[in-house]
């Protein structure tokens, strides 16, 4: 036999079958592991406490019995329950957004290296963010970060959707030069703001490496809902991600209306995005990596990636903060350590890949 011959993996539908057990096994393992790392999550810190303290404090705040918390003082209840749990869920919404977000812009736009912030959003939230930091030193506003960046994204998409639409419509080339053009626009603002802060640069330079410090109940009761909402619709329309995989002619040869299932996906991916960079800055990596090695290690199917995706995103994002907060005195940002570490891990993956093909 010819060792040079060419594997290609077994597409019988005996396997077929397996690899969907397979996937479902492992999102039930994450739906049951996800729940325990966030208690668990929720003890660590100056203040250690067991995991049965922690549901305790958790139920008796959440349900209103405050018998529940007999033996467990104020002050540990209040740490875990108005610091540490919003934090982390915010940590676990975030990174399910963005694995979410990665999934759904690596199959619109064809490109597996595709992530979140391809079309620019997390630039213009950026730009959005640095401009009300600025503003509020520099004429004494009170304009909160998180919404100028909010609005800012939407502003930004708006612009991407009308430059690329002004060619020959909302295909994947022109998407992704009309984000390149109107990310380098706003990033060139965002240097020039950062340039006349002066001494104030800092303000904006820790909130542009992404952090979930300080993060409160108002930022997770925003990020919860809209997640939650985007990701469900993603997974409900999830047949047309598919389809939209193919290419517009495959896609359109299939009876799928193109334009209509692209803008929704496009709406529900910046969606995702704007709403966590606004809330925890820009996190990068997440996006990227995640739905990328589960689309090659376990399935190209949407339908079961994006669930998958959102609760891996989830459960990486809150180990990650677990580890800026528990390492050294000084709290490291989580966009710079999911940057430092998710960065040489896929240039790794990238390069085994690559090799693999060449077998």
């Amino acid at each position: 036999m010819n060792s040079n011959k060419r594997k290609f993996p077994d597409s019988s539908p005996g396997a077929f079958i397996a690899k969907r057990k397979l996937c479902f096994s492992v999102i039930a393992a994450l739906c049951a592991l996800l729940p325990l790392v966030i208690i668990f999550s929720a003890g660590f810190g100056a203040l250690r406490l067991s995991a049965g303290e922690v549901a305790r404090i958790l139920l008796g705040r959440l349900s209103g019995k405050t018998g529940m918390l007999d033996g467990i003082s104020a002050g540990a209840a209040a740490v875990v329950f108005e610091l540490r749990f919003p934090r982390i869920l915010c940590a676990a919404f975030t990174g399910a957004a963005l694995s979410a977000a990665g999934v759904i812009f690596q199959a619109i736009l064809q490109n597996p290296l595709a992530d979140p912030y391809t079309l620019g959003v997390s630039t213009g939230a950026a730009f959005g963010a640095s401009l009300a930091i600025f503003l509020n030193m520099a004429a004494a506003l009170t304009i909160p970060p998180p919404l100028s960046a909010l609005i800012f994204s939407g502003l930004t998409l708006v612009a991407v959707l009308a430059v690329a639409n002004r060619g020959s419509g909302l295909v994947t080339a022109n998407l992704i030069m009309a984000g390149i053009i109107v990310s380098a626009v706003l990033q060139a603002g965002v240097s020039f703001l950062k340039m006349a802060s002066g001494e104030n640069v800092g303000a904006i330079v820790f909130w542009l490496m992404g952090s979930l410090s300080g993060r409160s109940w108002p930022d997770a009761l925003l990020l919860a809902p809209v997640t939650s909402a985007a990701v469900f619709l993603a997974i409900l329309f999830s047949r047309d991600l598919n389809l939209l995989s193919l290419g517009s002619r495959g896609a359109e040869s299939l009876g799928l209306n193109v334009k209509r299932a692209r803008l929704l996906y496009l709406l529900l991916g910046a969606a995702l995005t704007a709403f966590s960079v606004s809330v925890c800055g820009v996190i990068g990596f997440v996006g990227l990596v995640v739905p990328h090695l589960l689309r090659f290690s376990l399935t190209p199917d949407n339908r079961l990636l994006l669930p998958l995706a959102a609760l891996s995103g989830a459960l990486l994002l809150t180990l990650a903060d677990n580890a800026v907060r528990l390492i050294g005195s000084g709290e490291i940002p989580v966009g710079v350590l999911t940057t430092l570490l998710g960065g040489p891990f896929f240039i790794y993956i990238f390069i085994r890949r690559k090799g693999a093909a060449r077998e």
